[in-house]
């Protein structure tokens, strides 16, 4: 029994051992996350940029992690832990890449989620890290090696096809959705009033006009205005033969039009207003480790 126990506790403390021996997946609390001081506030802030301005027009997420130590794990082990965490890249699209450096051990390692992995291979990762990266951790020139290696990383990712990167949240595809009932009832009320003022078949042509302009102002396509604002002015002449809309349409059993207090709700901006979040992307392992 005394032996059963000795076993017992021997398996649980070689288990738990390495578990307390990992170092903690620091939260991401942006682009750059660098808990050794070796960036300045000037380099974070010009590699954030440079990082945000690839999200804008590629949508595909990129983020650096400088640490002092991966402990007892390796590089490797410890990344794949940062990138299941982050979960950097779009869901479903995978488009994400890591950067992580140990500052003390001299290792590095690039991870590659799914969806680069056709671009940013291992191969090419292996030699953003040996050409670009590590001849200037050499020399002490850190955030040189840092922002030529991202700056590459970038260059390589831009050769990829990937998704279009998402409109902002309070962008047209929801604004002008037609089928939205706060839209539709924008639109009758505000056909009812121009309706009142210049008549039936020219506050139809106003209403889809002024429909059409908000949606371009909104969109940036003159054809998808056209449409949308075509679609208003149809709506409009329905409800004008229905007299729904007008001032004394509720006096007649018919919708009585009026402002609603709620308007419409420009909704969360996905805009980098001081936190930045991973997408949801997955990461199987691919990428490439290196030392200096």
């Amino acid at each position: 029994m005394i032996l059963a126990r000795a076993i017992l506790f021997a398996l649980l403390l070689g288990w738990a051992v390495p578990a307390l021996a990992e170092v903690a997946v620091p939260p991401l609390s942006g682009r750059v996350v660098d808990q050794t001081g070796t960036l300045s506030a000037g380099d974070i802030a010009s590699l954030t940029q440079t990082l945000k301005d690839l999200q804008t027009r590629k949508g595909s997420q990129v983020a650096v992690l400088i640490v002092p130590t991966t402990g007892e794990e390796t590089i490797e082990q410890f990344g794949i832990r940062v990138a299941e965490a982050w979960k950097i890249g779009r869901k479903k699209i995978d488009d994400g890449a890591l950067l992580v450096i140990a500052k003390n051990d001299r290792h590095l390692r690039i991870e590659v989620g799914y969806g680069l992995e056709g671009a940013l291979t291992d191969a090419t990762a292996r030699r953003i890290i040996d050409e670009v990266i590590t001849p200037k951790f050499k020399a002490g020139d850190f955030a040189g090696g840092v922002s030529a290696g991202v700056n590459r990383m970038i260059g390589v990712i831009d050769g990829e096809k990937l998704p279009a990167a998402e409109p902002e949240h309070w962008q047209a595809p929801e604004l002008f959705d037609l089928a939205n009932p706060a839209v539709l009832i924008g639109i009758v009320v505000l056909s009812g009033f121009l309706r009142t003022i210049l008549g039936r078949l020219i506050g139809s042509l106003a209403t889809g006009g002024l429909v059409g302009a908000f949606a371009w102002m909104a969109i940036g396509s003159i054809a998808t205005a056209i449409v949308v604002g075509g679609i208003a002015f149809v709506a409009a002449m329905i409800f004008g033969a229905l007299n729904w809309g007008s001032p004394g349409a509720g006096r007649r059993g018919g919708y009585s039009g009026g402002w609603s207090s709620g308007g419409w709700s420009s909704g969360s901006s996905s805009s980098d207003s001081g936190s930045f979040s991973g997408g949801g992307g997955s990461f199987g392992g691919g990428g490439a480790s290196g030392s200096w």
